[in-house]
């Protein structure tokens, strides 16, 4: 009997707050992983590990690379993206609705710089797929798909 293929999943917490009468999304600037470097990205982002849901990982990966406690109850699914490439990921994207603590760069050999961005003002270097998904939840797309060719990074 063949082995049943094996994905990955990732997790990406959004942090909203209202600010000088602006929505604003908590994003940070990666560094030193490898992976988008010098790109913004969903502060407290990261993979799924073995024997936790999507809610655990958002809390445990918001705690470790931000700083700030958050409980499963208090986050709420956004949205699901299915991408296809080199690997295949589930990337689950949930509001975090109450959190503790301020938020804070914990690993800053990964993260060079974390900062609120007014929803309708997002950089223009955000990582693609997550401005994607990010776009796909504000019109009221619970899920998408995204095919990337087999070289390119995901």
């Amino acid at each position: 009997m063949s082995e049943r293929f094996k994905n990955a999943s990732a997790v990406f917490p959004v942090l909203l707050r209202t600010a000088d009468e602006t929505e604003q999304v908590l994003l940070h600037l990666r560094a030193g992983t490898g992976y988008m470097d010098g790109w913004w990205d969903f502060a407290g982002s990261g993979h799924v590990e073995a024997g936790e849901t999507a809610s655990q990982a958002v809390c445990r990966e918001c705690a470790e690379e931000i700083g700030v406690a958050v409980r499963p109850e208090n986050t709420r699914f956004l949205h699901v993206t299915h991408r296809l490439g080199r690997l295949t990921y589930y990337d689950f994207y949930f509001q975090v609705c109450v959190w503790a603590g301020e938020p804070q760069i914990n690993e800053p050999d990964k993260c060079a710089d974390l900062k609120w961005f007014a929803l309708d003002q997002l950089p223009q270097n955000m990582i693609p797929q997550r401005r994607f998904a990010l776009e796909r939840w504000r019109s009221g797309v619970p899920y998408s798909e995204i095919i990337e060719s087999k070289e390119e990074p995901l």
